[in-house]
């Protein structure tokens, strides 16, 4: 049993990381009062822009050997942070300032997302000349991937604990601060203000409209990290186009399960990445269809939280009151 679940944390570490990132920025994102589901297409945003620009770096190389660890750890991580921003913008212009419905506004931008990142990421496996529907950056995966360097000789604590890249360290670093920084600052308590109530908060002097788009800005670039690991380490740096599979909505769904708080995300991304491979690690025999039902797991754990939650009636268990509304001013 200890021996299995060595080998399991590991991998659901691995599962639940671009869950927490996607997470973590959604929270901060529900708490200006911003429904996004645009998330999966924000991840596959982040993810092909992380790939193009380490594609052009590797292909501006005169030979492989002279690959720049900084470089080619910055340049990817830049232009996911510039994709990702991009499409926080566009969503925020949309439901901000015109005012436009943020479910179908976020719906529209999650399939745009998907096609934009299968457009470009089947232009580079064209360029590339490949055989197969992939293109490989292992070059450059390899500094995302990298673990600490005496991970390997602490035996069973190493593997579970530090055998990660930066990125999954970051994951857990930003989520921490960004709990942090919603309960103990003066600005998270205004972006909290706005979320709940933004009429009131208008009245206090508080710009609904500058809270909304930073808050909705900095959680696509969060989330867009989610996608940017996914390819650069968890895949050792394949893109595939629709390999990314439905990982942005179970982001959606963990921020849910963790009643928005993202200190508790942490812990809740790796549940949701054990049970997201667990069916891989359950007898079935030949029968495909009950491994698809394994795979219903995370949801209906989701669902079953969602139940307690409102069973309990605790406010602060529940969402932002004002969460998915359009602020109209002159209603005031």
């Amino acid at each position: 049993m200890f021996s299995f679940l060595v080998t399991f944390i590991p991998r659901a570490v691995a599962q639940g990381i671009p869950l927490l990132f996607g997470a973590t920025g959604e929270t901060i994102t529900e708490k200006s009062g911003n429904l996004n589901l645009g998330i999966p297409g924000i991840m596959y945003v982040g993810a092909i822009c992380g790939v193009i620009g380490s594609f052009l770096y590797e292909q501006s190389l005169p030979a492989p050997e002279a690959i720049n660890g900084f470089l080619a750890v910055v340049i990817p991580m830049l232009a996911c942070l510039l994709g990702s921003l991009l499409m926080g913008l566009l969503y925020c212009f949309l439901t901000v300032s015109l005012r436009a419905n943020q479910n179908v506004t976020g719906l529209a931008m999650t399939t745009f997302g998907v096609g934009f990142g299968n457009f470009f990421g089947g232009s580079l496996i064209k360029l590339t000349g490949s055989e197969v529907p992939s293109i490989a950056l292992s070059a450059t995966s390899s500094f995302f991937s990298r673990s600490l360097p005496f991970a390997d000789s602490l035996g069973w604590f190493g593997q579970v604990f530090l055998s990660y890249g930066f990125l999954a360290y970051l994951a857990i670093i930003i989520a921490l601060a960004a709990s942090y920084f919603l309960k103990h600052t003066r600005t998270g308590l205004h972006l909290r203000a706005v979320g709940e109530n933004p009429a009131t908060a208008d009245a206090a002097g508080i710009n609904i409209s500058r809270y909304k788009y930073a808050a909705t800005c900095v959680g696509s670039m969060i989330a867009g990290l989610g996608g940017l690991y996914y390819v650069m380490d968890y895949a050792s740096g394949v893109w595939s186009n629709n390999a990314f599979g439905d990982r942005g909505w179970l982001a959606i769904a963990l921020v849910i399960f963790t009643v928005w708080r993202p200190n508790v995300g942490i812990l809740s991304s790796i549940l949701f990445g054990g049970l997201y491979i667990l069916y891989l690690y359950i007898p079935s025999g030949t029968d495909l269809s009950i491994k698809e039902l394994y795979k219903m797991l995370p949801y209906l754990v989701t669902i079953l939280v969602l139940i307690m939650v409102s069973l309990r009636k605790k406010r602060e268990d529940q969402p932002p009151a004002h969460l998915g509304l359009a602020y109209f001013r002159e209603e005031r």
